[in-house]
């Protein structure tokens, strides 16, 4: 079992940057794949982004592609998500994941975190 938790949202304009942490405790996440998904109110929980267990290789959604980077330390047991260039568009709950194998589909993923609020003002 791991246990993901998800810190670092919040209230920011426009424009603005956030960096979210997510912290693992239970196992190491180096055997696991680890993704950011985000779901705004009255749509579907959406891919966001995905690392590779080493972290070798990343992939974004088409939407934060150029301004969003995933990254993880394994030593910390950490995954990061720093956003750039925030839109009001950005405004979801972002949710962290693990999972054994590289993708973007949320079903492939077996742990989840509770999530954390990031809301972009216009």
């Amino acid at each position: 079992q791991v246990q993901l938790v998800e810190s670092g949202g919040g209230l920011v304009q426009a424009g603005g940057s956030l960096r979210l942490s997510c912290a693992a405790s239970g196992r190491t996440i180096s055997s696991y794949v680890m993704g950011w998904f985000r779901q705004a109110p009255g749509k579907e929980r959406e891919f966001v982004a995905t690392i590779s267990w080493g972290g070798g290789r990343a992939d974004y959604a088409d939407s934060v592609k150029g301004r969003f980077t995933i990254s993880r330390d394994n030593a910390k047991n950490t995954v990061f998500l720093q956003m750039n260039s925030l839109k009001p568009e950005d405004t979801a709950v972002y949710f962290c994941a693990a999972g054994p194998l590289y993708g973007t589909n949320r079903v492939g993923y077996d742990y989840w975190g509770q999530g954390t609020q990031v809301t972009v003002s216009s």
